[in-house]
């Protein structure tokens, strides 16, 4: 059986690889997050706050990235949701295009070869620790 630990340090090193493979297409990794984010979500949760509560990062990081989206044409404000304070964002069409780069998807294609039960078991392990890194889990 493989020491948790050593589960651990696994993790790590995927997660540093993906965080290298983030600096591609004049893009950073928390840039690529938030397009990855607002191409894959529900409309209404396309917002600012919305993105900051699915990363676990303060808002106003999260507001500069963005700004930094809409001034590279990427993502663009459509609205605003619920009481007309949240601006709903959406991805431009370069930027879907720019997603089809995504250095992301050679770990998806990778992923591909597992099993789905064994999938399910790494989602379910991933979920796990994630909710470790959260404030007041344990």
């Amino acid at each position: 059986m493989i020491p948790a630990a050593a589960l651990a340090s696994l993790l790590e090193q995927v997660a540093r690889r993906i965080h290298s493979q983030g600096y591609a297409s004049d893009l950073f990794p928390a840039q690529w997050a938030a397009l990855r984010y607002l191409n894959g979500a529900p409309p209404q949760l396309r917002t600012a706050i919305d993105l900051a509560r699915f990363q676990g990062l303060a808002s106003g990081a999260v507001a500069r990235t963005v700004r930094t989206l809409v001034t590279k044409g990427l993502v663009i404000k459509v609205g605003t949701i619920g009481r007309g304070r949240a601006e709903q964002l959406d991805v431009t069409d370069s930027a879907k295009e720019l997603l089809a780069t995504d250095p992301l998807k050679n770990i998806a294609e990778a992923l591909e070869i597992l099993d789905p039960r064994d999938r399910e078991a790494l989602a379910n392990a991933l979920e796990i620790a994630i909710r470790s890194t959260m404030p007041g889990e344990r």
